[in-house]
């Protein structure tokens, strides 16, 4: 077997090809980082756009009436303003003479929502509604709609 001895100007010359590679991959790179500062800042900019949308959206108030009627209703919870957007605040009326009514002031992507609670559920004659500028936006009725928990409506200032 015969071994081949390379002369030292081939392992140069590997060299050579080898850190031109290397610069040709350090110039990618470089580029790309360029480039993805460029993705970056337009990221931001959408981002911020998007926020400032967002938050207009959520100080923005607007009111809706429930309604509940029927029988046999022991209790009435209802979404009011305060909480989190997906944790609003809940009220309760205990005992409510019907048919019952309630205009409140939500804001922003709060839902509005009401849940008449009939202990006997053959509450049949239970409907609740949710009205927004003359309106009805939701609407349920009977031991179904006692079953599902009320009336709840996506907010009017997102729809």
């Amino acid at each position: 077997m015969s071994h081949t001895i390379r002369p030292i100007r081939t392992t140069a010359r590997t060299m050579l090809r080898a850190a031109a590679c290397a610069a040709v991959v350090l110039g990618l790179g470089i580029g790309l980082t360029a480039c993805s500062g460029t993705a970056e800042k337009v990221d931001r900019t959408v981002d911020k756009a998007v926020d400032d949308a967002v938050d207009e959206v959520v100080d923005e108030k607007y009111e809706v009436t429930y309604e509940v009627t029927g029988s046999g209703v022991d209790e009435i919870q209802f979404h009011v303003d305060g909480g989190k957007a997906m944790d609003p605040k809940i009220e309760k009326v205990a005992s409510p003479t019907l048919p019952w009514r309630k205009t409140v002031t939500l804001r922003g992507i709060t839902p509005p929502g009401v849940t008449p609670i009939a202990l006997d559920a053959d509450g049949a004659g239970v409907t609740c509604s949710i009205t927004y500028k003359g309106k009805v936006i939701e609407e349920g009725k009977g031991k179904d709609m006692l079953a599902a928990g009320g009336c709840v409506a996506v907010s009017p200032v997102v729809g």
